[in-house]
């Protein structure tokens, strides 16, 4: 029999909160909903920066998945984390009166701290794990040497890793077990494809080496590892039934490809690897209730939800492109993509799939 996860609810590790901004202090809270450890939210009917901000970085401290600048501070963003959600004040970009807004949340929770490893000097590192659904928020020093290691505490490779400077304007790279392999990186702000030797300067970003069990291994690239700047790293583990961080190859059809999951999704993200100019592509069961999936974000770019187009139907066992967009599906172009489960495929025999909707 396979092992699925041992989770149950996803709401209460990963989960998508829509809201109406009203200018003031509140809470974004929701049954059943965890205390957030990362928060990523977006203006959905205006132009407006995607927000993240974690806890490990700490209430306030903001970064924009659709620029390269260094950590900002807002104090009228999120302005903590609570028992089953987050609070906000009144900044126009996360609770302007009248707008519509969306949250996407994970919950790390164990905090973790120490010296990196590997090549040059130990830095020091603090930060958040949940080893039971595969995340982990690591804050950490780098020191300019090929090699260095930083260690993640998920107990497994996580297949996904999203760095950033805090300390410098750098870009957002993505190391993917999808893509060509372990010395190639894609940015989370950029509409480029893969790319073997990003700007950044020194070797690539990942010294051609995947992330292990324990640690992801940095170049000595700028974009994550120049002497003495923060960073921040996001790492995703799937857990088979709960979250799927894979590939798939587009035909080219509006009846687009199938891609299997084992569990129904609540939340996909996906990049074209191998052409550039297209961007990434955010999709959620808050935003879009029903199929067929149409209300769509960029996290590469500031701009308003796109509407009104077939984009993809969210199945009991997995994900139904249905669109020829070259951004979606392309005649044999590679994509990576993570997704989370709706309704988890957990341990035991009476385990099944959630159905469709």
């Amino acid at each position: 029999m396979a092992i699925y996860t041992n989770i149950d609810n996803s709401k209460l590790y990963q989960n998508s909160i829509i809201y109406t901004g009203d200018d003031g202090t509140r809470n974004i809270t929701e049954a059943d909903t965890f205390q957030a450890d990362l928060v990523w939210l977006k203006r959905r009917n205006s132009s407006s920066s995607h927000f993240l901000v974690d806890s490990v970085r700490g209430a306030t401290k903001s970064l924009s998945s659709n620029a390269d600048t260094l950590e900002a501070t807002e104090s009228a963003g999120v302005t903590g984390f609570i028992t089953d959600g987050f609070s906000l004040g009144g900044a126009g970009g996360y609770n302007n009166n009248g707008d519509t807004f969306v949250s996407w949340l994970w919950k790390a929770g164990s905090s973790v701290s120490g010296t990196t490893g590997g090549s040059g000097t130990s830095k020091s590192y603090s930060g958040s794990v949940n080893t039971d659904s595969g995340f982990s928020i690591i804050k950490y020093v780098g020191n300019g040497t090929a090699a260095h290691t930083i260690p993640h505490h998920l107990g497994a490779a996580p297949k996904m890793v999203i760095c950033k400077s805090i300390s410098e304007n750098r870009g957002w790279p993505i190391q993917h077990s999808g893509l060509t392999s372990a010395a190639y990186a894609i940015f989370l702000s950029s509409t480029n494809a893969e790319a073997s030797q990003p700007a950044g300067g020194g070797t690539n970003t990942w010294n051609s080496t995947a992330a292990s069990s324990s640690v992801v291994t940095l170049g000595n690239n700028a974009n994550n590892n120049k002497d003495g700047d923060s960073y921040i790293m996001y790492s995703f583990a799937p857990k088979q039934g709960f979250s799927s961080i894979s590939t798939y190859i587009g035909n080219g059809d509006n009846d687009g490809q199938y891609i299997p999951l084992s569990f129904q999704p609540s939340f996909f993200l996906s990049k074209r690897i191998n052409s550039a100019g297209d961007p990434w592509v955010l999709i959620d069961n808050k935003r879009n209730p029903t199929n067929v999936v149409e209300n769509t974000l960029t996290p590469n770019n500031p701009d308003a939800e796109n509407t009104g187009t077939d984009r993809a139907n969210f199945l009991g066992t997995g994900i139904k492109i249905k669109t020829s967009s070259d951004a979606w599906n392309g005649s044999g172009s590679t994509y990576i993509y993570m997704a989370f489960a709706e309704h988890p495929l957990v341990t035991g025999a009476s385990s099944i799939p959630g159905t469709a909707r």
